[in-house]
């Protein structure tokens, strides 16, 4: 298992692509050995939004403390650098109390923020934003994109076309720096937290997109179109809000909007999650820092439990 560059404390991390099981694996070792699990997720983030974030219910979290669930409103903005932030603190905190800090999740960006730290970026400006958003109105957010192509092409291509809030955050460092967003990205300070990261890795990706779909049609019986319903009557919130730009979130909302059908509305949903998988899967392949295991091996749990062994080792917990 490969360690990033570092001098403090250590954590684990498991992550993967989304509906390879991480959450279930986390839980149970946490039945085995002294841990606590530090959410890596962009949606759990916020309260109000358990079902389509698959988050764990109140019952799982009194049994395993989590921690970076359910500490912002949906109307609030989180972002890498906050996360490596909170979750430096939480795992030199964890580790002062003689348990396991075990990152969780498949927000990319927020594994690589922690393991490499992160440059600071400026600022939001409102003034810079409101002639952001007036040039969008005229043109659309596609025109827009396809600026930003020009000037950081990196960006523009792992930003969606209709991503407004991305697109705009990009142009708008840009427009204050001078320089592009993935430059910026690219240029990270110097992570205090030393990351042993696992990625559960799908050998069957067509198994995959089955559980892709059979998941989601559960969120739906489990009531995910009334949570919806429920954050569109928060006065603050709207489609373009950060939060409401997770997948099967949007697509709900657009459903509720009058945009689509529900069958549509549906569709869209599976297949965007099955595409937040395949980018998941794509910067994984090309991670030589995190060591891969086989998502539907009948051994993985033996072989997690020999690494947070080994790793509790390290810290001489046990």
């Amino acid at each position: 298992m490969s360690t990033a560059s570092g001098t403090g404390a250590r954590c684990l991390a498991i992550t993967g692509p989304t509906a390879c099981g991480k959450t279930e694996l986390a839980l149970a070792l946490a039945r085995d050995f002294p841990l606590e699990i530090i959410s890596m997720d962009s949606a759990m983030v916020y309260r109000g939004m358990d079902i389509g974030t698959a988050k764990p219910d109140r019952a799982t979290r009194s049994e395993v403390p989590h921690h970076l669930i359910d500490i912002l409103d949906p109307e609030a903005a989180y972002s890498a650098g906050r996360f490596a932030a909170d979750a430096t603190r939480l795992v030199a905190e964890i580790a002062a109390r003689g348990r396991l800090p075990l990152v969780v999740g498949g927000t990319m960006l927020y594994l690589k923020a922690l393991r490499e730290g992160i440059a600071p970026l400026p600022e939001r400006d409102p003034a810079i934003r409101g002639r952001i958003d007036a040039r969008a109105e005229q043109a659309g957010w596609e025109a827009l994109h396809a600026e930003l192509a020009v000037i950081d092409a990196e960006a523009a291509a792992r930003i969606e076309p209709g991503d407004r809030q991305r697109i705009q955050r990009a142009l708008e460092v840009h427009a204050i720096t001078g320089r592009p967003l993935s430059q910026l990205q690219r240029v990270g300070s110097e992570p205090s937290v030393i990351v042993e990261s696992i990625a559960l890795m799908p050998r069957d990706r067509e198994r995959l997109k089955t559980t892709i779909e059979r998941r989601f049609g559960a969120m739906v019986e489990e009531g995910l179109i009334d949570e919806v319903q429920r954050l569109r009557a928060r006065p603050g919130l709207t489609a373009s809000s950060a939060s409401m730009r997770a997948v099967g979130y949007r697509q709900v909302w657009a459903h509720l909007d009058g945009r689509w059908d529900w069958p549509e509305a549906a569709r869209r949903a599976v297949a965007a999650t099955r595409q937040l998988a395949k980018r998941q899967l794509t910067w994984l392949r090309s991670d030589r820092q995190t060591e891969t295991l086989a998502a539907d091996d009948p051994l993985l749990g033996d072989r997690l439990r020999s690494r947070v062994e080994r790793h509790l080792k390290r810290l001489t917990l046990i």
